[in-house]
């Protein structure tokens, strides 16, 4: 799935590891991406978070979307962040699935938490073109 992410692609995320119910994945805030109050724009670290929830919960195989999703905006990201999400399966059930994607950024005292994201996610059948 992420192979054909066209727009991950093009804000240069990386995934940088994908097994099931979990993904990592990672986004360098650029000068494209920060607002007019000189931090990153929350729709840029939004996208970080949806797209490492997309590659968990589509992990086990169907093709499975988001059916809504939640972000608390923690701290501010700022350019140059090198920022990293982890999303984590939290539990399935029937066609459904909830995850949670914390987005933090390495400091000298230790990863500094940005955003905590919570996606919920239902299969679907994967439409013909």
């Amino acid at each position: 799935m992420f192979a054909d992410d066209q727009a991950s692609k093009a804000l240069g995320i990386e995934l940088v590891e994908a097994a099931e119910g979990r993904a990592v994945a990672t986004m360098r805030i650029t000068e494209a991406m920060v607002n007019g109050h000189d931090i990153a724009h929350g729709g840029y670290v939004f996208l970080l978070a949806d797209t490492t929830f997309a590659c968990a919960c589509n992990s086990h195989g169907p093709v499975t979307v988001a059916s809504g999703a939640e972000i608390s905006f923690v701290a501010a990201g700022k350019l140059g962040d090198h920022l990293i999400a982890t999303a984590t399966e939290r539990t399935r059930y029937g066609r459904n699935g909830i995850y949670d994607v914390t987005v933090h950024r390495e400091t000298p005292d230790g990863p500094e938490v940005v955003a905590e994201f919570r996606g919920r996610s239902r299969t679907i059948q994967k439409a013909s073109r």
